[in-house]
């Protein structure tokens, strides 16, 4: 599979330039970076060590075999249009994927309609914006793949997480928008949690920096714990074990130190009481009795509401 793989990368962000890099060096050809200006397609090109860098798609390698497409979700479609539009393409002899989480293979459809195998290739990693990507290098080996396409689409997305050395999860179509959500939850909203935790420690008069530190080894286990047998194995603390007055107590003070976080709090405590009830730790009475507690510290509508 690497040996025939020639990959022509379209987008030079850092999902472009990570996996082509990672490509490259489990031995398959990167033959070039196509971006929407010649410089940031250079810059790209140099980190993967391809030879072609341009901002025409004009100028994609007469070999390249597949076509990874790693551009913002709203330019793909037009890409796939001017592709398929290129004067003398084959696009029989083609594969090509797009690295978005929110699209299904169908925005490749005028590639599909030419003749190219298509499919979604979205991989389930961060991939900040933030960091150089060398520094995300470490972190893009191994990881999955969410896939979806026809028969043959499917199978070169095999081929190509192979080469990746990683696997692919199969998404329907229809649920796209919920996987992607469930990324979102398990990448962006993890990140809000450390900044929440920052946030209440901060109160406690813990600096920052000593926070991430100091919470490190919990959150680490907390995450190994999961892995290792299921969330609700792993949950622990006062709601697992039905500690109406401890979780009434940490309420309050939320309430009186950090009010803006009370409507957060509230709502994954919530969560946290029907994970609980699922794991088995607590009685549909202990339940009940710990929603009805979170009920009294939700605000009211009319909190929300500002008057004229």
């Amino acid at each position: 599979m690497r040996q025939h793989l020639a990959v022509t990368i379209i987008g030079a962000g850092r999902v472009g330039s990570v996996l082509g890099r990672v490509l490259a060096e489990e031995g398959v050809r990167v033959l070039g970076v196509l971006s929407r200006t010649r410089r940031s397609a250079r810059t790209a090109a140099r980190f993967i060590g391809a030879r072609v860098a341009s901002d025409r798609l004009a100028d994609l390698p007469p070999k390249t075999s597949l076509v990874f497409i790693a551009t913002p979700h709203d330019a793909i479609a037009d890409v796939a249009r001017e592709l398929a539009s290129l004067p003398g393409l084959d696009a029989r002899r083609l594969a090509v994927c797009h690295a978005s989480g929110m699209h299904t293979a169908a925005v490749l459809e005028p590639l599909r309609a030419a003749g190219a195998t298509v499919f979604s290739f979205h991989p389930l990693q961060t991939f900040p914006r933030d960091f150089h990507p060398r520094e995300i290098l470490p972190t893009a080996r191994g990881i999955v793949y969410g896939v979806d396409g026809d028969r043959r689409g499917v199978a070169a997305a095999r081929r190509l997480a192979r080469a990746l050395r990683g696997r692919v999860v199969l998404v329907p179509p229809g649920q796209r928008e919920l996987y992607h959500a469930a990324c979102v939850v398990a990448s962006n909203h993890l990140t809000t949690v450390l900044a929440v935790v920052e946030s209440m420690a901060a109160c406690c008069g813990i600096p920052e920096g000593v926070a991430r530190r100091a919470f490190s080894p919990i959150l680490q286990a907390s995450l190994a714990n999961a892995r290792r047998t299921s969330p609700a194995a792993a949950l622990s603390g006062p709601i697992a074990r039905g500690g109406i007055a401890t979780v009434a107590a940490h309420l309050e003070a939320v309430r009186r130190e950090i009010p803006g976080l009370l409507p957060y709090y509230v709502a994954v405590s919530a969560e946290t009481v029907r994970l609980a009830l699922r794991k088995g730790s607590i009685t549909g009475a202990q339940a009940a009795a710990l929603q009805e507690l979170l009920m009294t510290f939700q605000p009211s509508p009319t909190q929300n509401t500002r008057t004229p």
